[in-house]
């Protein structure tokens, strides 16, 4: 067994210690039973967490990315959050080859709760270290037909603010304008809503002009029509 698999290992023992079967019906029903879970709510989860770390480390290169994969394989949803808390610890020394399995990532076991933050996180977070990576990735993803990789091509920007890439926003929302999916059209309007806190005229403006689901449409103009009526 391997550095990584054994260091998972150890983690999935002191997390199945503590599941709570009463607790994880409730959260399963919550994500519409998409997964089985421990039952282990997450300040409890973060709490124990932060002590295996202090004791055992943080482990970084290939066998962090082996302990995540092996985290990532276990069926309950708590070892995917714990797997993406190890990636936040290394995220500001991942090298460029993180990407990859980021996208893997996004790819398996996949709903709105691990690929929110993968996306705005930890891709956002390494598209910031390396740039020259993001046209290859993005219209990969954007021509994927997959929800999930187009949901964090429309996210990964989210915390960007002034630095936000436009052309790419736009361009990635009017590729995905005409999908029926919910998260998608959830997405549009959230990447929208968090680039009006810092240019709202430019958003009014793409709004106004690109045919969008009313849902994005509503999504996107919350907080500035908030503002407007304060």
């Amino acid at each position: 067994m391997g550095e990584g698999r054994s260091y998972a290992g150890q983690l999935e023992a002191l997390l199945r210690s503590r599941a709570n079967p009463e607790q994880a019906a409730g959260m399963e029903a919550y994500m519409r039973e998409q997964f089985p879970f421990l039952g282990i709510k997450t300040p409890e989860r973060e709490a124990l967490t932060k002590v295996f770390l202090k004791e055992h480390g943080v482990p970084s290169g290939d066998t962090l990315e082996e302990a995540v994969r092996a985290l990532w394989r276990l069926p309950e949803r708590e070892f995917q959050y714990t797997a993406m808390a190890l990636l936040d610890k290394r995220r500001k020394d991942a090298g460029s080859a993180r990407i990859d399995l980021l996208e893997e990532l996004v790819t398996a076991k996949s709903w709105w709760d691990t690929v929110d933050l993968l996306a705005a996180r930890l891709i956002g977070n390494h598209f910031t270290l390396y740039p020259e990576q993001i046209p290859g990735y993005t219209g990969r993803w954007l021509d994927s037909g997959n929800l999930w990789p187009q949901r964090s091509v429309l996210l990964f920007q989210l915390g960007y603010k002034k630095r936000t890439d436009t052309a790419l926003l736009f361009g990635a929302i009017r590729h995905c304008a005409d999908s029926k999916e919910f998260f998608i059209r959830k997405a549009i309007g959230w990447a929208l809503r968090e680039y009006s806190k810092t240019d709202e005229a430019a958003v009014r403006a793409f709004v106004a002009e690109t045919p969008l689901s009313p849902l994005s449409v509503r999504e996107a103009l919350k907080y500035a029509d908030r503002q407007g009526n304060t």
